[in-house]
């Protein structure tokens, strides 16, 4: 009974309920970290890029991934006329679950002018993982944000596939406080025939989304096209434009080249859209 009662209690201490807040401003001409709160097992770094370069923070999670219970919320706030890009260390791993659901909460609001990039690493989801995921946007007019998420179905360098677990994935965005698109994904009940099904993931293992906000989409949508269409033939992608909002898909049957094509992508598009140099964070080169 005694050992019992510990093991419970030891379970109970090893969830996790992590935040971060970052807010930025641009004082003095450039853009500067006006807000920082963090809270285990969430850490926020600010690595120098160099002159010239955007504003950027890396984020990480000390834990080395999620289990069951686990929570992690992400606020980002860019005040008008700021640059800036957050990224991730790793990739998140969301372990195997006995039950419980993790829970996964970014919010970002861009102000005037702002440009924001949300760029973080894969996310991979093991066999039997269960997690819950929603990423909220909010744009001002003027506002330009490019924003996008790689998941992976199981560790295929492994063997393993992702036949059992939960999956709720989850994107809401906004235009001055008003709704403009939401979008779920969600994988429950029989999750290996969804994956094989050739109307739905078709074999493929790693998908990704990205979302361009922006004034005028329309004048984005062929470059984007172009972009995505001169990547690896081993990935499956598409651009259109749903109630103003720019958005691209990639379905791969292998994560690397599809987070290779994702990759690609960024840069160019970053460059294009942003007039930002066309190169990614130092971490995502490791």
């Amino acid at each position: 009974m005694c050992a019992d009662t510990s093991l419970s209690e030891t379970v109970k201490t090893i969830e996790v309920d992590g935040r971060a807040e970052i807010a930025f401003a641009r004082r003095d001409g450039v853009t500067r970290l006006t807000h920082l709160f963090q809270h285990d097992p969430i850490r926020v770094l600010f690595p120098n890029a160099g002159p010239g370069k955007i504003f950027e923070a890396t984020i990480v999670t000390t834990s080395g991934g999620l289990v069951g219970g686990d929570n992690i919320a992400i606020e980002i706030k860019a005040e008008p006329d700021t640059r800036a890009l957050i990224t991730t260390q790793a990739a998140e791993k969301i372990y195997r679950s006995t039950g419980k659901k993790s829970g996964i909460d970014i919010s970002i609001d861009a102000q005037k002018n702002a440009w924001l990039e949300w760029l973080p690493q894969e996310t991979i989801l093991f066999d039997g993982a269960m997690l819950s995921r929603k990423i909220s946007i909010n744009a001002a007019p003027g506002a330009k944000i490019l924003a996008g998420e790689i998941l992976v179905l199981g560790r295929t360098g492994s063997g393993e596939t992702y036949a059992s677990g939960f999956l709720r994935d989850v994107w809401h965005i906004h235009r001055q406080d008003r709704l403009v698109w939401a979008d779920a994904l969600c994988l429950d009940k029989n999750i290996p025939d969804v994956l094989s099904h050739p109307a739905c993931f078709d074999g493929a293992t790693a998908q990704a989304t990205a979302i361009y906000i922006c004034d005028d989409p329309e004048e984005h949508l062929d470059e984007a096209r172009d972009m995505i269409t001169s990547a690896d033939d081993a990935v499956l992608s598409s651009a259109t434009i749903v109630n103003g909002i720019l958005i691209l898909r990639w379905l791969g049957k292998d994560a690397y080249h599809l987070r290779h094509a994702f990759a690609e992508f960024w840069k160019s598009f970053r460059h294009f859209a942003g007039g930002e140099v066309p190169e990614l964070p130092k971490i995502w080169s490791v």
